[in-house]
């Protein structure tokens, strides 16, 4: 009886016949298998019309025996955390999230106790499809939620389920086919330069030296309360790398990014001179201009900065525009940059954008061109 091996693993096939190998295409005997079972012991199956179908099985053995061990692992997985409570496995997401700023872990545990837990909390982890996840949305809808807060909620209910996919807990996606909230958020309102010339001196100088910062190097509030003069790293560079973090009231790490990253941002003269002016009549700490106006050991409190924003407009001494937020300083930072033609690349690096997307989502009615203008543009080489 001769024998045929497969590649190492898939085992043989044969006749048990008295005709050669060089015959067997042409024999009317079945063909025979033999191979490893996976619990090691030798099988063999027969009635094989053809060594095609002899060698398909094999294959497929072959194939579920490489399976096994994967199937097996996904198996105790779906038994661990199939039947975990969404809270106990979101809690344990949660842990995992290490890239996450204090004030980000802040606005997480909102989500999950305000919009999430309440609905899912006590929901076992493997009876979750696009059904349940609908429900979640249909019942934020009811409950008033505004579309921003639906749209963040299902945002981290999708982190924590596609985590959950990826480990094999459900057979299809349960995010499939689900609508998400539909969150377009307001265009930024912005003050015009004259505008901004007068709100700048409208309040103390340290009001006018966070206007500067925010509007002139595009800082966020709290990189702006973290100023430093040793962070003037060339006349024309500013490097921001901590923030005042409005939760733990200390410096901090910047949003969206790691410990000890940095971004480098365009310092204009002006903002240049503010900072200089405004440490040589203040005095510094450590380098550092704003500090706790009663107390120069703590960091400079957000508080602060919006009494005086309020302060102003209730003044109503100086042109602001209706919805204008002291955000709208950085907002006007971007919109100086894409007005003149400067790359939407480079404006979401220095803003710090976890993603262009969220540049492009907010400042797109800001960038320069469009359609018409671009064939106009397009024209000039074509018609020359």
């Amino acid at each position: 009886m001769a024998t045929k091996p497969l590649p190492r693993g898939m085992g043989t096939f044969f006749k048990e016949c008295e005709h050669p190998q060089s015959r067997w295409s042409k024999c009317p005997h079945l063909y025979k298998i033999r191979y490893r079972a996976a619990s090691g012991k030798q099988a063999e199956e027969s009635g094989f019309a053809n060594q095609d179908k002899a060698i398909t099985r094999l294959t497929e053995i072959y194939n579920e025996k490489k399976a096994a061990p994967r199937n097996q692992a996904r198996a105790e997985r779906i038994a661990k955390y199939g039947a975990m409570r969404f809270g106990e496995y979101a809690a344990e997401w949660k842990a995992g999230q290490r890239d996450l700023a204090e004030s980000s872990l802040h606005h997480l545990d909102s989500l999950l106790e305000h919009h999430l837990f309440p609905a899912l909390e006590s929901r076992r982890m493997k009876t979750f499809d696009h059904k349940v996840v609908d429900g979640v949305i249909r019942t934020m809808e009811r409950n008033g939620a505004g579309l921003a807060t639906q749209a963040n909620a299902f945002d981290k209910l999708k982190s924590i389920l596609l985590h959950a996919h990826r480990l094999g807990l459900f057979h299809e996606n349960p995010l499939e086919g689900v609508k998400p909230p539909q969150y377009d958020p307001k265009r930024a309102v912005i003050p015009s330069v004259a505008q901004l010339r007068e709100i700048r001196a409208a309040g103390d100088d340290t009001f006018m030296l966070f206007a500067d910062l925010m509007s002139g190097c595009g800082m966020r509030n709290g990189e702006a309360a973290a100023v430093n003069l040793n962070n003037i790293v060339a006349d024309e560079v500013y490097r921001i790398t901590e923030q005042v973090n409005q939760m733990t009231k200390e410096y901090g790490r910047l949003k969206h990014r790691k410990t000890g990253d940095y971004r480098d941002v365009p310092l204009p003269a002006r903002v240049r001179e503010t900072i200089e002016w405004y440490a040589g009549k203040h005095g510094t700490v450590d380098g550092y201009l704003l500090r706790h106006p009663r107390d120069p050991d703590k960091t400079f409190p957000h508080y602060y900065l919006s009494n005086q924003w309020k302060n102003i407009k209730k003044a109503g001494e100086v042109d602001i525009p209706d919805g204008m937020v002291i955000y709208s300083f950085r907002h006007f930072f971007a919109s100086n940059c894409l007005t003149h033609g400067i790359p939407i690349t480079d404006v979401a690096e220095w803003m710090g954008h976890k993603s262009l997307d969220i540049t492009f989502t907010i400042y797109r009615h800001l960038m320069p061109g469009s359609i018409g203008k671009a064939a106009k543009i397009l024209n000039l080489d074509l018609a020359a």
